[in-house]
């Protein structure tokens, strides 16, 4: 039998794209990485339409138009800061930026949740509810990735907020967490408790 050579393989993976990957879901509660990809997918094409802009001139109707408009969108989900409104910045938006915008990242720094998987929970349970006004990103860079909503709502934990709308997220009225009716087990209890303290009165009187 002849030797055999080969180089070792760690059991632990490299940190390399589906590590990350799997860093992000962890990190951010997603459900899979299809999530991941989704949220890819919008960056790509913003920066695909970002570069495109910067090949036109300065003065360009089109670039000053449609890039003042992309860079307003942007602004407003919070994902570029106001001071950064140039097309160069957009190229440097990660991942991280738009996940942070996220309805169930937002209801956890909120306090809203214990966890950021205890948000999501909340959030498909319709616990929580966005006060803002309707907002659809549309045009030729993006494909109406930001939902609408008015007032009502809201069960997408991929929801992507306003930064004016931020300071509306709250539990929905008829949540328990929100005032709301309790829940089924907590029903269940209470009527435990009221069995038993009418029945600890019976006794005194007898």
């Amino acid at each position: 039998m002849g030797n055999r050579t080969g180089t070792f393989k760690s059991p632990c993976p490299s940190p390399g794209v589906g590590f990350v990957e799997l860093k992000l879901i962890g990190e951010y509660g997603l459900r899979n990485k299809r999530e991941v990809w989704r949220v890819k997918f919008t960056l790509a094409k913003i920066r695909k339409a970002a570069r495109e802009l910067l090949t036109l001139d300065e003065k360009d109707p089109k670039r000053l138009f449609e890039g003042n408009a992309l860079l307003r969108r942007l602004v407003r989900i919070g994902v570029l800061d106001e001071g950064k409104m140039k097309l160069d910045y957009i190229l440097g938006l990660k991942v991280e930026d738009f996940l942070e915008r996220r309805l169930q990242t937002q209801v956890f720094k909120l306090g809203l949740a214990k966890s950021i998987h205890h948000a999501r929970v909340l959030i498909r349970q319709r616990h929580i509810r966005q006060n803002a006004q309707s907002q659809s990103l549309r045009g030729p860079e993006v494909t109406d990735w930001l939902v609408s909503v008015r007032k009502q709502v809201v069960n997408i934990p991929s929801f992507v907020v306003r930064l004016d709308s931020q300071k509306h997220i709250d539990f929905s009225l008829r949540s328990p967490y929100g005032g709301g009716r309790p829940g089924r087990v907590k029903r269940k209890n209470a009527k435990k408790g009221q069995g038993g303290a009418g029945g600890a009165d019976d006794e005194e009187e007898d």
